[in-house]
């Protein structure tokens, strides 16, 4: 399908008039909630001051309370509805960028810019919240890698083991572009080139970046633990170095703190920094230790 600007315009503009609705409708249901909570909070005061409960302030208070699970989950239902708008707003401007490229329109993107959109991107990057308690989080979220027969798509952002014009091999964050499955090869686009250097690499030279953050306070046991072995992307570059984790997101907002093996510091490891979810994978082992260049 050709993406137009006027017909990516149309398509985006259709999407915001949903998450418009949307909105009003889960501002309507959080007022129902606020209005049964309050009713949930007399009724306890009422109990507390006659310091029993009979059996008609039992009906009503299992009454009130079916209300205000009923009305919680037709929240989740809306906000959920209001996400995927936003998921599929993001993928018509994604497939719109990579049909533009594919035309020869490249992007000019100054490094700033640049750096602050992968910043953005994993601030962004949708967080997971299971259907129902104890549901197991699904592939690429959080720690837990993609399954052996995973296929990254187009679009999709990947670390890719690449081999430069000086002949030097890094770890890189790329763009997929395509994949053949005859060769088990992806054609991927290097993030950092402004002439979008394009690279054939074997799968198993790819490595897919999470696709959901993961809520710390919910599902801790899904994020890398502290000593953990990672690659994990170096500030301000867009390459990959091996890392030790120091300390986990505290909640859904923080980064991890990572130690990268450095051999310009007397005990081998820079000083602890930031890291986001989004940016931190499982290691594939390379004897490379960090030489800073892309930055």
């Amino acid at each position: 399908m050709a993406y137009t600007a006027d017909s990516v315009a149309q398509q985006i503009q259709e999407r915001l008039k949903q998450i418009h609705g949307l909105v009003f409708e889960i501002e309507e249901s959080r007022g129902h909630s606020e209005f049964n909570i309050d009713q949930i909070e007399k009724i306890q005061d009422e109990i507390n001051v006659e310091e029993k409960l009979n059996s008609v302030e039992q009906r009503k208070l299992k009454l009130v309370y079916g209300r205000a699970v009923d009305d919680a989950k037709e929240q989740e239902k809306l906000l959920r509805k209001a996400l995927d708008k936003i998921h599929e707003i993001r993928l018509i401007r994604s497939k719109r960028r990579l049909q533009a490229r594919r035309a020869g329109n490249k992007e000019a993107i100054r490094r700033g810019t640049l750096m602050k959109m992968l910043l953005v991107t994993a601030q962004t990057l949708p967080l997971y919240v299971g259907n129902t308690p104890g549901a197991k989080p699904p592939p690429l979220c959080g720690s837990i890698p993609a399954e052996n027969s995973y296929v990254a798509k187009m679009g999709d952002m990947v670390a890719a083991f690449v081999k430069n014009l000086d002949g030097e091999e890094n770890w890189i964050l790329a763009e997929v572009m395509s994949f053949n499955p005859s060769n088990n090869k992806y054609e991927v686009d290097d993030v950092d080139e402004e002439d979008q250097v394009r690279h054939v690499v074997s799968r198993r030279r790819v490595v897919p970046l999470p696709l959901m953050r993961v809520n710390p306070e919910t599902d801790a046991h899904v994020l890398f633990p502290k000593g953990a072995i990672v690659m994990a992307l170096y500030p301000q570059t867009t390459c990959f170095y091996k890392a030790i984790i120091n300390l986990q997101p505290t909640n859904a907002q923080e980064d991890y703190e990572v130690l990268f093996e450095d051999e310009t510091y007397a005990d081998g490891y820079s000083a602890p920094l930031n890291v986001p979810q989004r940016y931190v994978i499982s290691i594939k082992e390379s004897k490379k230790r960090i030489k800073v260049s892309r930055g």
